[in-house]
């Protein structure tokens, strides 16, 4: 079957789109994790499926899988590929679009300067929305790995994320803590690791090893769990930027119980054809 596809990214965090509205495909973990392979596949962070609402309050359905097969709830940079795909494709002209996930719906709106704002909802800090094996909630917990302890802030931005605060953003060691961690019985769905590094009050530093895809250029949702940590441990004001090895984004938060906006790039990189 010969089924059509766009390669995007956001700040480098790369999707392959595929429109299931006018196209009856599937993929399973298999034929996902040879597509992601970037020697002998297309090569993505994630797999990005468009379908049909589900609601006739919601515009577009879009299910995310990451390179090793596995779905996930929520992408911050793909869902902002998503808009301009729909775009760009003639799916939609609207101004504000809605579109649903497996975790709730979110409002996407296209900004005059060709970047994308992202409502992405209210930040989840209770550890069984979470999930995190622990009984109370705080804006601070601790791990122990072998003979270290790290404290940590943990929430859910639809997906799972852990938060480590770094002096050093280049001495981080993401691969090998964020394999650690996110196998951890702390997290009994895994989970997204961020290492920050607070520049000031209005400015971090972030890089983040994703559950299923490990350390990508740039991670959306990431940035919002490092904004609402930051923030809930008094380091970080109401507007932030947060650069992260592929560009930066700009994140908005008024505090807890309020929805979090996320602005940011959206690229193609091209068009193309696959037989499945």
């Amino acid at each position: 079957m010969m089924i059509s596809f766009a390669k995007m990214h956001g700040l480098g965090n790369d999707f392959m789109v595929v429109d299931t509205i006018s196209q009856n495909v599937y993929f399973n973990e298999s034929q996902i994790r040879k597509l992601a392979d970037r020697h002998k596949g297309i090569g993505f962070d994630q797999l990005l499926l468009i379908e049909p609402p589900p609601q006739p309050d919601v515009d577009f359905h879009y299910r995310i899988f990451n390179a090793d097969g596995s779905e996930v709830g929520q992408c911050g940079n793909g869902v902002r590929c998503l808009a301009k795909f729909v775009r760009q494709m003639g799916l939609t002209w609207k101004q504000k679009i809605r579109v649903s996930t497996i975790n709730g719906i979110m409002d996407l709106q296209f900004m005059r300067n060709g970047l994308v704002s992202v409502d992405m909802g209210v930040p989840q800090l209770e550890p069984t929305k979470i999930p995190l094996n622990v009984e109370t909630e705080s804006i601070e917990y601790e791990i122990k790995l072998d003979d270290e302890v790290f404290n940590f802030g943990s929430v859910s931005m639809g997906n799972p994320h852990c938060v480590l605060l770094v002096d050093d953003i280049e001495a981080a060691r993401v691969d090998e803590l964020g394999k650690i961690i996110n196998q951890h019985e702390l997290f009994p769905e895994g989970v997204n690791v961020g290492f920050m590094q607070v520049v000031s009050d209005d400015e971090v530093k972030l890089r983040v090893f994703e559950r299923g895809a490990g350390e990508t250029l740039a991670c959306g949702s990431g940035a919002c769990a490092s904004m609402v940590i930051g923030r809930l441990q008094n380091k970080l004001q109401q507007r932030i930027r947060v650069f992260l090895p592929g560009g930066h984004l700009h994140i908005d938060w008024h505090g807890k119980g309020e929805s979090l906006k996320m602005v940011g790039p959206a690229e193609f990189v091209y068009h193309g054809y696959i037989e499945i």
